[in-house]
């Protein structure tokens, strides 16, 4: 059982800067890979950001590419969302995801455990 917690989000002017922090529970989140997503109004839950469990594969949706990095800190059980340059059209409820699989993976119906998530707002 891994429970996840995010925390970070908040309301930032277009072109400004967030760090989303995913704190996990349990001794096995270094065997997990992780992922972000976000879901705006009336949409469906997308892809934003994955990384593998030892942090050697990261995987971008095309739309933060060269904008958002994640990392993790497997000793503090955190994953990272770093998001620079952010639009409007980043505007959202971010969550984090663990999914116990070898393969990153993009897909939200493969994570098994996912945090409460957190808002984020950018203004124009």
């Amino acid at each position: 059982q891994v429970q996840l917690v995010e925390s970070g989000g908040g309301l930032v002017q277009a072109g400004g800067s967030l760090r989303l922090s995913c704190a996990a529970s349990g001794r096995t989140f270094s065997s997990y890979a992780m992922g972000w997503f976000r879901q705006a109004p009336g949409k469906e839950r997308e892809f934003v950001a994955a990384i593998s469990w030892s942090g050697g594969i990261t995987s971008y949706a095309d739309s933060v590419k060269g904008r958002f990095t994640i990392s993790r800190d497997n000793a503090k059980n955190t994953v990272y969302l770093q998001m620079n340059s952010l639009k409007p059209e980043d505007t959202a409820v971010y969550y984090c995801g663990a999914d116990r699989g070898v393969v990153v993976t993009t897909t939200p119906r493969e994570y098994d455990y996912w945090g409460q998530g957190t808002q984020v707002n950018v203004s124009s």
